[in-house]
């Protein structure tokens, strides 16, 4: 049975806050959002939770910089601080082990929790994760917007819908313009404006140590994983989907068609049906 309504709280990591939302009851598993202007974990989920609150206890923080989480990120190691403070989230609100799923950002952050601390998680499902494959060859257009976005002439509603609707879903007119201005609204919150969370990297060590193809790590860890990938992502290339399913010993790759980044809210029936049952897998 799951519970009728969600629960909001927010606790205290490193002196940093974290918002969080819950529903269901069971097993734990947090959703870990993107890193796009103005994402939050509610919003990114918003056709997941449900679902997957008829079968666990889904946990949906918004990451720091984001949302109603305190803003600023550390550019030195930015998916190792993200890591430590969901893995100091899961302290404060008494979880040992959970399941973690995470897209683009919030896979990257997954992924690297379970890297550091494998024994704190059961079972990954990352969605087109950031940081794979990175250093080898040119970023893909849809990464360019988005690390442009507080660039130039800074954030604009324009720039989003472009984003958005060019690069991260494949069908553009699939979005309604209310969700655009929902995330435009949070993106200039002058607190981010002033630390966007999710920058170039600030030197050549950064940049190489946000690339997981380097870490040896993968290999040995033993941790479950579902890979899921759309076809047409244009932020991160679905080629990612093959290295981490060549490189990671128990991961499964499933690649979506007619799917772009976005794969939790464009094939939400497909997602939710296959998330649900790959966490069930005894």
């Amino acid at each position: 049975m799951t519970s009728s309504t969600m629960t909001e709280r927010t606790v205290r990591v490193n002196g940093k806050q974290i918002y969080l939302a819950e529903k269901g009851s069971g097993t734990p598993v947090v959703l870990l959002h993107g890193g796009g202007p103005g994402a939050s974990g509610v919003s990114n989920y918003s056709r997941n939770i449900d679902a997957l609150a008829e079968h666990f206890r889904v946990i949906v923080p918004d990451m720091p910089g984001y949302g109603r989480s305190t803003k600023g990120v550390d550019r030195r190691d930015p998916f190792g601080y993200l890591a430590d403070h969901i893995r100091g989230m899961l302290d404060e609100i008494g979880v040992g082990r959970a399941h973690l799923v995470g897209n683009s950002y919030g896979g990257a952050c997954a992924l690297r929790l379970a890297l550091d601390t494998p024994h704190r998680v059961d079972r990954l499902v990352l969605m087109g994760p950031g940081g794979v494959g990175t250093t080898r060859g040119l970023p893909t257009d849809g990464l360019k917007s988005l690390l442009a976005y507080y660039g130039g002439d800074g954030p604009s509603m324009d720039k989003l819908r472009a984003f958005i609707r060019n690069h991260l879903v494949y069908d553009g007119d699939s979005v309604p313009e209310s969700l655009i201005e929902t995330r435009y609204r949070a993106s200039i919150d002058p607190e981010v404006v002033a630390n966007p969370p999710l920058q170039r990297p600030a030197d050549l060590r950064t940049l190489w140590r946000m690339d997981f193809s380097r870490d040896r790590r993968l290999r040995t860890l033993a941790t479950p994983t579902l890979i899921l990938w759309g076809r047409d992502d244009k932020v991160n290339k679905p080629g990612g989907a093959t290295l981490l399913g060549t490189r990671m010993p128990n991961a499964d790759v499933l690649v979506t068609a007619n799917t772009g980044h976005w794969v939790q809210w464009e094939r939400a029936d497909l997602f939710n049906a296959v998330t649900t049952a790959f966490l069930k897998e005894q």
